[in-house]
């Protein structure tokens, strides 16, 4: 037997579809309390020395943390490539605009402290804002388009083609997504913010993140509602090929109403995500209540979880539907590299990927601890 065909290639899909799932989750657990510090900061911090504060709660960790988010657009590109050249072409100012707005942040940490005007830092901490409301708000309005479907096809060669155009993307129902994605952002950097700091900064993230916490249990319902009772869903008509070759022109498929609830009547087990949604957000708010600082930040996290799980087993097994020829949607049967591509790919993860969480772990508990002022003057020439 050759060594890949130890797994076979139906459950490879599967797998590297749960994985693109954990990389993506990962990138919101972690880099999520990055932006949503950027965009709460001006809320929070109203002195120089309280926003250099919050600054050094995500300083050294948010480098790192970013790591997800390349890591999650490698595992596109090598694992599902029609995928990456579809969203990655089609959404192509809308990536551009979230590489523009992460470059901010970097160039923004370094350069805010380096001069003492009031009206530089103020530019700067302006910046850390659009750094961390622009990705966030863009990430949602993708997560939108993608339920609603994107308006591409491919040609006869196999080539795709976008026949949208940017401002085609938000939508009324892709912007509510996009603000439910900043309410969850601002929901994890308050959790994160009442961990890392003290004093006033802490009881203002406390009362922003409870109400970010009340607007992610809110807008999630709404969206639920409207995918449930107004949104046309996908539905493959043709009978499924599950270890077929990578051509998604090789099936039918429909739009219907409703069709992004037919995994839940199916496997009512995938109610855990949804529900997870919601228990993840409601302990939110009441941890941020009763001030407790662990136990907080788990449940947003939980909440991250169950949000963008939601949208994943709702979608199953679409990737990427078309809205302009639903024949041509990437499903994970139909738009997956190559079985050996899978394997190799797979056998890297498991050994690299638990060296990450590990490297991670330990980061984590170095840094453990609340950053306070007295330390901030103490290493003044190396704090943000």
């Amino acid at each position: 037997m050759i060594l890949h065909e130890l797994i076979d290639y139906p459950t490879l899909r599967i797998i590297w579809w749960a994985l693109i799932g954990v990389l993506l989750i990962g990138f919101a657990m972690t880099d999520g309390f990055d932006l949503g510090v950027g965009v709460l900061s001006p809320f929070v911090a109203r002195t120089d020395m309280e926003r250099r504060i919050a600054l050094n709660a995500i300083g050294p960790v948010w480098e790192g943390n970013q790591v997800w988010l390349i890591l999650g657009g490698g595992a596109i590109f090598a694992a599902w490539p029609p995928l990456y050249a579809v969203s990655f072409s089609g959404f192509y100012l809308a990536m551009f605009l979230v590489l523009a707005a992460l470059i901010l942040r970097p160039v923004g940490m370094k350069y805010r402290s380096k001069r003492p005007e009031a009206a530089w830092r103020a530019r700067w901490d302006a910046a850390l804002f659009v750094a961390g409301f622009v990705p966030s708000l863009i990430f949602g309005v993708a997560v939108g388009n993608a339920l609603v479907g994107a308006p591409f096809y491919f040609t006869p060669e196999m080539v795709p083609r976008y026949a949208g155009s940017f401002l085609g993307l938000l939508g009324p129902f892709p912007l509510l997504c996009g603000v439910l994605a900043v309410s969850m952002v601002v929901m994890h950097g308050g959790a994160w913010l009442t961990l890392k700091t003290d004093g006033p900064i802490a009881v203002r993230s406390r009362r922003y993140g409870s109400m970010a916490a009340l607007a992610v249990m809110v807008l999630f319902a709404l969206g639920g509602l409207a995918v449930w009772l107004l949104l046309d869903g996908y539905r493959i008509t043709s009978p499924i090929v599950t270890d077929g070759p990578s051509n998604p022109l090789l099936k039918s498929v429909v739009r219907e109403p409703g069709a992004w609830m037919t995994n839940y009547r199916t496997y009512p087990w995938m109610l855990i995500a949804p529900a997870a949604g919601f228990i993840g957000a409601a302990g939110a708010w009441l941890g941020m209540r009763a001030r407790s600082e662990v136990g907080t930040l788990l449940l947003s996290k939980l909440s991250i979880f169950g949000v963008i799980s939601t949208v994943g087993v709702s979608m199953f097994p679409f990737l990427l539907p078309s809205s302009h020829a639903p024949d041509a949607s990437l499903t994970v049967w139909d738009s997956s590299s190559s079985h050996l591509t899978l394997f190799i790919m797979l056998v890297s993860t498991a050994i690299f990927l638990p060296i990450i969480l590990a490297y991670t772990s330990w980061v984590y508990r170095v840094l453990w601890g609340k950053v306070t002022e007295e330390e901030i003057r103490r290493t003044s020439d190396s704090a943000y």
